[in-house]
C-alpha cells in the first residue's frame, strides 16, 4: 500500500477495479508480500528480485478486477543476472504465470522515453498503509490497492554525487528514479534541501512506497515508468528533512524506482524467449486461429528487417495498434498498442495478440493490426502504413445463415 496525505480510506488513495489498475497485483512469496504488475504479453508479472532468494522462487499472485478476485501461481522467476542486492542495483524480476492472467486485467507497455525526471507520475501497491504526518500504521490485516501521485525529481546518481558517503550504497547512475514525500514545506522538501531539486509536492494527492510496495509500478500515460524498490531517510550535516527522523515513509523521505527505459532491452528480450510456437518466418505464419473455449491463447504478427543498419548498434522501432473487423477488442481479443523494438542483432520479432476463449456460437471473424512509424528503417516507397488481418475461427457449433 502508499502513505498518503490523508487517511487509506480517502476514495482517491483507492485503486479500485475498473480504474485502470487490475493488472497491479498483490505478490506473496513465502511469509513475504509485495506488488508487481502484468506485462503486455499477459503472461508475465515485472516485479523485484529483493523479493525472492534461490530457495524461494515460487510465489503466488492475486489479481483483483472487476470481476472479482483470481490468484494465480508461479514456479518460474527470472532474476536480473546482475542484480546487487547491497546497492539496490539490478533489482528487477519476472514472475512467470502457470496460467493466462485474467482477461479483464490490464495489461501494460513499458515507458520507453528517458524523460522522466520532472514528470508527474501515478504509484499503485499493496503495501503497509500510513500517512506523510504519522508514517506507516496497521490496518487490521486488509489487504488494499492504493494509489498517489508523485514526481521523479532526478536520477540517482545526482543523489549520490551530492551525498557522497552519507548515502550508505553505491547506486549505478542513470538506473534509478527518485522522488520525495512532501508536505507543502520548504523544512520537509528532501530534494530540495539536498540537492537543490525544490518541490512542494502536489497537496493531498501526493504519496510514497512502503513496506509491501516493493515492485509495484509507477506510470505515466498509462505506461510503466519505474518499479518501486526502495526509500530511505537521508541527511547531510545539519540537514536532516525527515519529519520524524524515521524510516517509515513519512514526509520528508526519498523513494527509489528501478527505471524501466533502462532495463527496457531485458524485459522485451526475456518476454520474447518465453512465447510458444513462434513463427521463425513468414509462411509458418498462421492466420486463422481457433479461439479455444476458455482463458487466451496467441496469435502473432511477425515484423522482419531486410535492410542493412547503418551503425550495428541502432534500434529499429515501429509503433502498433490492434483494430476491429467483424471480431470485438474486449470480447474476442485483447486489443494492444505499442511500439516494437529490435535491438542490434535481432533481424525480427513478433507482435502477440491473445484471443478470448469462449464456447458461444457465432461466425468466423477478423481484426487488423496496423503498423507506423518505422524509425532507424523504412516501409515502401510511399507507404505509410502496413496492415495484416487475422481470422478468429469459430470452434464452438453450428452458425446458421
Amino acid at each position: 500500500m502508499v502513505t498518503t496525505v490523508t487517511h487509506y480510506s480517502d476514495p482517491r488513495n483507492r485503486a479500485y477495479p475498473g480504474e485502470g489498475y487490475d493488472g497491479v497485483v498483490r505478490i506473496s512469496v513465502g511469509g513475504k508480500s509485495g506488488t508487481g504488475v502484468l506485462l503486455y504479453d499477459g503472461k508475465a508479472i515485472l516485479t523485484v528480485a529483493h523479493l525472492f532468494s534461490q530457495s524461494s522462487l515460487t510465489a503466488s499472485i492475486l489479481f483483483e478486477t472487476t470481476k472479482g478476485t483470481q490468484t494465480l501461481s508461479s514456479d518460474k522467476v527470472t532474476i536480473h543476472p546482475n542484480y546487487d542486492a547491497i546497492n539496490e542495483n539490478n533489482d528487477l524480476a519476472l514472475v512467470w504465470l502457470s496460467a493466462a492472467a485474467p482477461v479483464a486485467a490490464e495489461r501494460y507497455t513499458l515507458y520507453r522515453n528517458s524523460d522522466e525526471t520532472g514528470q508527474t507520475m501515478t504509484l499503485v501497491g499493496y503495501g503497509t498503509p500510513g500517512t506523510g504526518s504519522s508514517g506507516t500504521f496497521a490496518n487490521n490485516g486488509s489487504i488494499l490497492r492504493l494509489k498517489a501521485n508523485n514526481q521523479f525529481d532526478a536520477d540517482i546518481g545526482t543523489l549520490k554525487n551530492s551525498l557522497g558517503a552519507a548515502m550508505g550504497w553505491i547506486p549505478l547512475a542513470g538506473t534509478q528514479l527518485v522522488a520525495d514525500f512532501d508536505d507543502g514545506t520548504i523544512s520537509h522538501d528532501a530534494l530540495g534541501n539536498l540537492i537543490n531539486r525544490s518541490g512542494l509536492g502536489l497537496g493531498n494527492n501526493e504519496g510514497l512506497i512502503a513496506p509491501g510496495d516493493s515492485g509495484g509500478p509507477s506510470f505515466i500515460n498509462g505506461q510503466v515508468t519505474g518499479v518501486a524498490s526502495y526509500t530511505a531517510s537521508l541527511g547531510l550535516g545539519n540537514i536532516n528533512p525527515d519529519i520524524d527522523s524515521l524510516s517509515n515513509s513519512s514526509y520528508g523521505e526519498i523513494a527509489a524506482w528501478q527505471r524501466v527505459s533502462v532495463f527496457q532491452q531485458w524485459i522485451d528480450q526475456n518476454l520474447r524467449a518465453q512465447y510458444p510456437n513462434v513463427p521463425a518466418k513468414p509462411e509458418e505464419v498462421q492466420k486463422q486461429i481457433g479461439e479455444g473455449n476458455s482463458g487466451t491463447s496467441y496469435t502473432y504478427f511477425l515484423l522482419q528487417f531486410t535492410g542493412m543498419r547503418s551503425d550495428l548498434n541502432q534500434l529499429l522501432s515501429v509503433e502498433y495498434a490492434t483494430r476491429d473487423g467483424t471480431a470485438n477488442a474486449g470480447s474476442d481479443y485483447l486489443a494492444v498498442q505499442g511500439k516494437l523494438v529490435l535491438y542490434p542483432n535481432e533481424s525480427q520479432a513478433v507482435i502477440p495478440v491473445e484471443i478470448i476463449g469462449d464456447t458461444v456460437s457465432e461466425s468466423n471473424e477478423t481484426f487488423y493490426l496496423d503498423v507506423v512509424n518505422p524509425v532507424g528503417g523504412n516501409f515502401a516507397e510511399e507507404v505509410v502504413k502496413l496492415t495484416a488481418m487475422r481470422t478468429i475461427l469459430n470452434d464452438d457449433g453450428i452458425i446458421w445463415s
